[in-house]
């Protein structure tokens, strides 16, 4: 029997932009249901497994940022988000509450794809957690485990992670003590080049060290290189 095709929610009040939407990506092999406000979205949300949501931002009455906010109370459904040129404070914040990635309008329809794709791969390794290869690293009294992308605390808590900042996290501490730049961490965590205004990463950073208690004037853990990128400073155990 056939899998069945991975189901995206588009997001858009804007009738020609989800239309194209949904003809593109069927095209090149998904199922695709649309909604033009956040009305739709929660009549739609509790009947369907969603396996990604691209989510305009500017949405009339409820806005992007605080249907962003429901998706994440539900679960961890990853989120590409839609902006506008100009948002770089929403697209910053809505970074922080755990979108995975993000395309400014108006954009490319094989650009968004390659993101849709990029995103879906990488949550589609929370599915291995079976694998007993899995690494788990140890450092500065914290756990990460990579069989079932948890963190835990010291104190031996799980402390919530969202997609991005566990891979983040993961990037940071398989390759601890050695400098990763932006652009370095963009392609690893993205698949694309960073751009001259483009925070992401260093959004990221700031959210996976409020994650860790690390100090953010003063980062014990993931420490800032003027010129070069981030380090995870701890020693690391991987077992």
């Amino acid at each position: 029997m056939a899998e069945p095709l991975p189901h995206i929610l588009v997001v858009d009040d804007d009738r020609e932009i989800r239309d194209l939407l949904g003809r593109f990506l069927e095209k090149h092999g998904f199922r695709v249901t649309t909604a033009r406000d956040g009305r739709e979205l929660r009549r739609l949300w509790p009947s369907a497994r969603f396996a990604l949501v691209v989510l305009d931002l500017m949405l009339p009455g409820e806005d992007g940022l605080a249907l962003l906010r429901f998706i994440r109370g539900e679960g961890r459904t990853p989120v590409v988000m839609l902006t506008a040129m100009g948002e770089e404070t929403d697209r910053i914040v809505g970074l922080e509450l755990g979108a995975d990635d993000y395309v400014p309008k108006p954009f490319n329809p094989r650009e968004l794809l390659a993101r849709i794709r990029a995103v879906l791969r990488r949550a589609e390794g929370a599915a291995e957690d079976a694998n007993p290869s899995a690494a788990t690293y140890r450092f500065a009294g914290w756990t990460l485990e990579t069989a079932r992308r948890r963190l835990i605390s010291p104190a031996g808590v799980e402390v919530p992670l969202t997609g991005g900042e566990y891979e983040l996290l993961a990037c940071l501490a398989d390759r601890a003590g050695r400098v990763l730049t932006r652009e370095m961490l963009m392609d690893l965590l993205h698949g694309r080049t960073a751009g001259p205004f483009d925070r992401a990463i260093d959004v990221a950073v700031s959210r996976v060290r409020r994650k860790l208690d690390d100090d953010a004037k003063n980062p014990a853990l993931i420490k800032t290189v003027r010129g070069g990128g981030y380090v995870l400073a701890a020693e690391v155990e991987r077992a």
